[in-house]
């Protein structure tokens, strides 16, 4: 997963870079050939409609409302964006989708499943994510209340679809020991395994006054990400051929390590989770050998019992015919549904229930085994 900053994009006026555009998304679609599943998170849309609006007489009149205006730009400029993005990957053979996010959409628990089902499902037919905070209705960062939305964003979708890893490309190298603008003996950080009260001192440094990040920003989201399983790397976007070398293992810019898999991290996640509330579905003798031997989601037909009152993605546990809970998982399906569906053949579900969420009804990627 790839975060590319408002100043790659930008530069350091307003319009769109094509050519630093063009070059970043040939290194993508070199890694998407390759087999990789990739997502991009887009900075920028203030500043391409910017230059956009320098066709009309209308900027001075929007300027004067302020944060309504600055939303105006990030509307105007998301399609600049975007018909940019699909062009650059066309001519690689890739198709991508738009996919507008706000924070508030990945803490809410219905926000969050329905936002990773969509990432998922265009991943899993090949299509390249566009994702960039929805500005027109998220304006804490429009309005300077919150600076670098996106790179905690990126750390919260990161999270979300349980990406290997998370490379933030924006002007600096990494992380240095101080400001190297400010200090001529600041040097790169290569490596940081806890982020620590001097590291978060040496991310303190000036605003770009462009782009709405900076260090202390990428810093924010390295804990997110971290600490859900997923290493960060923060890189310069100029420098040659960046992403293609970073996955290919090679040290570049710093790089967060991570202290605990994804696996253990998001079992922490939904152990933390439980509550004394929780509700259960009871799972056949053959379903509970396909989760603990197998390690395979769970489906609708292996369920023999609901057990209790909750809804999609509630954490809920998965118990054998003893009563013994062999997992704890989030589940696809509110109690309702399961009631209907108990027993039967995944294709049966969208015909039985009208909607559908999915095969699984809860996805080995959201499930902690006792």
């Amino acid at each position: 997963m790839v975060k590319i900053g408002t100043n790659l994009i930008t530069g350091q006026s307003s319009g769109i870079d094509k050519t630093t555009l063009e070059r970043l998304v040939s290194q993508i679609a070199g890694v998407h050939a390759a087999g990789a599943q990739v997502l991009v998170v887009t900075s920028g849309a203030v500043g391409a409609g910017r230059a956009a609006l320098k066709k009309t007489g209308a900027a001075r009149t929007l300027q004067k409302r302020g944060v309504a205006y600055r939303q105006a730009l990030a509307a105007l400029g998301q399609t600049q964006l975007m018909l940019t993005y699909e062009r650059l990957f066309a001519l690689h053979g890739i198709q991508v989708a738009q996919v507008l996010i706000s924070r508030g959409d990945l803490v809410r628990r219905l926000g969050y499943l329905n936002a990773r089902d969509t990432l998922e499902a265009l991943l899993e037919i090949r299509v390249v994510p566009i994702i960039n905070e929805n500005d027109v209705v998220a304006v804490e960062e429009l309005a300077g209340i919150i600076y670098g939305d996106n790179d905690r964003l990126s750390a919260m979708v990161a999270n979300a679809v349980d990406a290997d890893l998370l490379v933030l490309l924006g002007e600096m190298d990494g992380l240095y020991t101080a400001d190297p603008h400010l200090d001529p003996e600041a040097r790169l950080v290569p490596v940081v395994e806890t982020i620590t009260r001097d590291v978060e001192r040496a991310a303190r440094g000036p605003h770009d006054g462009v782009g709405s990040g900076g260090m202390a920003s990428k810093l924010e989201a390295a804990k997110l990400a971290t600490s859900s399983g997923t290493p960060m790397v923060i890189a310069s976007g100029r420098m040659e051929d960046v992403l293609t070398r970073i996955c290919a293992g090679e040290d570049i810019g710093t790089r967060f390590t991570t202290p605990v898999s994804k696996i253990e991290a998001r079992k922490r996640w939904m152990l933390t989770g439980i509550t004394a509330n929780h509700g259960s579905v009871t799972v056949d003798d053959g379903a509970v050998t396909a989760l603990r031997q197998r390690g395979v989601s769970l489906l609708p037909a292996g369920i023999t019992s609901v057990n209790g009152t909750f809804e999609r993605g509630d954490i809920i546990g998965v118990r054998d015919n003893a009563g013994q809970t062999v997992a704890w998982g989030v589940v696809s399906y509110p109690s309702e549904d399961l009631g209907i569906i108990k027993g039967r053949k995944t294709r049966e579900v969208q015909s039985l229930l009208g909607h559908y969420y999915g095969t699984e009804v809860i996805h080995r990627n959201n499930m902690a085994l006792t």
